[in-house]
């Protein structure tokens, strides 16, 4: 069974015991999410969408949160002398699907 959550403005297949990062949650590590923006179940024998996923959950907790690995941007102009670098660290986090309620 699995089940395609949005969080963060992006889909996240996920099925239970499943470890995915996610953009920055406002939660302490340990604690249970819930993610309520259910868009599809597939239980093995049929999906559901629409209607029939509208009081559906998945269940996580917080393993972690962290900051990605650094991706450098690097802006330069030819024959002028201008140049300018900045790096960019982007928070997420970690959490573990415990269940998926259809």
């Amino acid at each position: 069974m699995y089940a395609i959550i949005a969080t963060g403005g992006k889909q996240y297949k996920v099925a239970e015991g499943d470890v995915i990062k996610v953009e920055k949650l406002g939660a302490e590590d340990g604690a249970t999410v819930t993610f309520d923006n259910v868009i599809a179940i597939n239980d093995d024998k049929d999906v559901l969408v629409g209607d029939k996923v509208k009081s559906s959950s998945v269940k996580a907790t917080v393993v972690k949160t962290a900051k990605a690995k650094k991706v450098v941007v690097y802006k330069y102009k030819p024959k002028k002398g201008h140049h300018k670098k900045n790096g960019h660290r982007q928070p997420y986090t970690e959490v573990k699907i415990e269940a998926i309620n259809a």
